[in-house]
């Protein structure tokens, strides 16, 4: 008999999950999709919800650089601390960094890791393993007066098809997250592409015809559909 399920011994796991969205997190939730951060502002902030009536949470975040690492030019106040039951916290985000271009947004990476609390008479006999419950939103630090509003974005973007590959430039100083692609009824993956800059992915086998997409816009919300013929 497998010993882990012995009577009296109780493994619980709580689930990693690492999400884009702002309404996962078992009782926490964050205020937006995407940090939007002006970068003449001295500071910005992110609202965080525990919406649990019971369970009380330890929250740690930080911000990361678009390669994956802790940026030490952001300062995230307060970096830990508990949220408790029902309750909404303010999470400040203050830049304390050189320069960044002033033609294009900069893009990094909001990270919110919720701790759940354990009850320490459930712990008595029991082997328990908790994992964090870690949120990853994009963070944009925009400048001001750039060369177009944000919603005028898409219309600066151009779709071609190089053999087996889609390119999609980016004129616009802004980042651009296309979601909902699809070529002649087949799905393609999500495609973000950086301000004045080109990306591409690999097109499905003899895919053609019409490529449908659509957007993310500053407030998470998706954009309605445009098409190109490829």
């Amino acid at each position: 008999m497998n010993t882990l399920f012995k009577p009296g011994l109780i493994i619980s796991l709580i689930l990693l999950l690492v999400s884009t969205s702002a309404n996962a997190s078992g009782g926490i939730a964050l205020g937006a999709t995407r940090v939007i951060y002006p970068a003449e502002a001295k500071q910005t902030s992110l609202a965080i919800t525990n919406s649990n009536k019971q369970e009380r949470y330890l929250i740690n975040a930080w911000i990361e650089n678009a390669s994956g690492q802790k940026e030490k030019t952001f300062a995230v106040t307060p970096p830990l601390f508990v949220s408790e039951p029902d309750s909404e916290n303010t999470l400040r985000i203050i830049y304390a960094g050189p320069a960044l271009p002033a033609d294009r947004e900069s893009l990094f990476y909001m990270n919110v890791k919720a701790i759940p609390s354990v009850n320490k008479s459930h712990l008595e006999g029991n082997n328990v393993l908790q994992l964090a419950i870690l949120s990853r939103i994009k963070l944009f630090v925009r400048p001001k007066n750039l060369a177009m509003p944000p919603e005028e974005a898409l219309s600066q973007l151009r779709f071609e098809r190089i053999g087996n590959q889609l390119r999609v430039s980016n004129a616009s100083p802004y980042y651009v997250t296309l979601v909902n692609l699809s070529l002649g009824g087949k799905s393609l993956e999500n495609l973000m592409v950086a301000p004045k800059n080109t990306a591409q992915q690999a097109l499905p086998a003899a895919a053609g015809g019409v490529l449908s997409w659509q957007s993310v816009n500053d407030y998470g919300a998706i954009t309605p559909a445009r098409s190109v013929k490829l």
